[in-house]
């Protein structure tokens, strides 16, 4: 068993997962999403991202290239969300922006996924 893999096949499920949990819910209503979720996202999509910086490989590649498509969705959600809060207000036309944001990098994590677990069931022992 390869730690290194376990490792970094354990965040990149946590961040796809946590990106869905935030996702999941009502695009509309406020309450359904959480901040604390949303950050937790980040934080963990970041670690994803720098756990695939070592990673030479040509499907390394588009591992990274799909986690930083994550990432910036993310943090552009974190940060249409700091705006609206201090600035003009938070309603749910924002929150369907934030949400929409989410999704985007949802979608780049399941194809992380969907390549990491392709690339596992390729390699051989």
């Amino acid at each position: 068993m390869n730690l290194d893999k376990v490792i970094s096949g354990f965040f990149i499920i946590l961040a796809m997962t946590l990106n869905f949990g935030f996702f999941y819910g009502d695009m509309h209503t406020i309450e359904s999403h959480s901040k604390y979720e949303l950050f937790a996202a980040i934080v963990v999509n970041l670690i994803a991202t720098i756990l695939k910086l070592g990673d030479k490989t040509q499907v390394g590649s588009v591992l990274l290239a799909t986690s930083l498509v994550a990432d910036i969705q993310l943090i552009a959600a974190a940060t249409v969300w700091t705006i609206a809060v201090y600035g003009s207000g938070m309603n749910s036309e924002i929150m369907a922006v934030i949400v929409s944001l989410s999704g985007g990098a949802l979608l780049a994590n399941l194809t992380s996924v969907a390549l990491y677990v392709g690339d596992t069931l390729k390699s051989k022992r």
